[in-house]
Parts: structure tokens; sequence; C-alpha cells
């Protein structure tokens, strides 16, 4: 699983609860590696074990020919506390990364197949995923 090997920070602020207030991405909006690409069509957090699946289901589809790019980076980390343990006494401890994702952004990138393949891998691959997605070809 992806996760950064340093940090400044261990801890992060929460930032919003609802991220479809923060707008549509300007960054990572447009497919610039490879043919074919999954956009996001919502906003959320995506973990890295959820960016992980969606690789392994590429990469299976995609066979030797294929080529997929990953465009999103978990390094942002998420808390949680143990089960059944009372409120208060401090935050909880780092659970794991996930990668805020903005309305718009384009998570994964595939090109070597055809088109019909590479549709259908990227929509497997957007089934693993949280948001909801679009698969989407190069202009």
């Amino acid at each position: 699983m992806l996760f950064p090997k340093k940090v400044k920070y261990r801890k992060w602020h929460t930032m919003r609860k609802h991220p479809e207030r923060v707008g549509v991405a300007t960054r990572g909006a447009s497919v610039d590696f490879g043919s074919f690409g999954l956009k996001a069509m919502q906003a959320g957090r995506i973990r890295s074990n959820q960016i992980e699946a969606a690789r392994k289901v590429l990469a299976r589809s995609l066979g030797k020919t294929g080529k997929a790019w990953i465009r999103i980076f978990p390094d942002m980390p998420y808390t949680a506390k143990p089960a059944e343990v009372p409120m208060g006494k401090g935050k909880g401890d780092i659970a794991g990364y996930c990668a805020p994702v903005k309305l718009g952004r384009i998570l994964f990138e595939v090109d070597g197949i055809p088109e019909s393949g590479a549709r259908e891998a990227l929509r497997k691959a957007g089934s693993k995923l949280p948001v909801k997605t679009r698969v989407i070809a190069r202009q």
C-alpha cells in the first residue's frame, strides 16, 4: 500500500466534513499520460488500501502490454480511536493514509490496450473506490 516515507506533522486537522463544498479540481483534471482515464465525479477521501485494490484490478485487466498510471497519492493521515474507548483523552492514533480528491480529478490512466479493454478495466477499478467515477478518453 502507498504511504509517505516521512511526514512533517504526524497528525493533521480533519479538514472539511463536506468535501463537496471545496469546489472542482484545477490540477490533475485532464488525461496527460495515457489514452483513457478514470475521472472522479464526486469529492471524497480515498484510502491507500482502496487505491491498492483498484491498482490490482487494473494490473490484472491490462496484462503485459498495457501501462497504468496512478495520479493520486495518499499523504493525509487519518486517525481512529480503538473500539469501546470512552470519549476524550486526546486524538486517536494514526490508522492509515488517504488522498483527498476533488470533483473532476483524474485518478488512474491507462494506455497500450484497445478501447473496449481499457474502458472495462477502468470501470472495474472504479467499482473499488468510494467515489462515483467516469471513464474518459484523451482529447
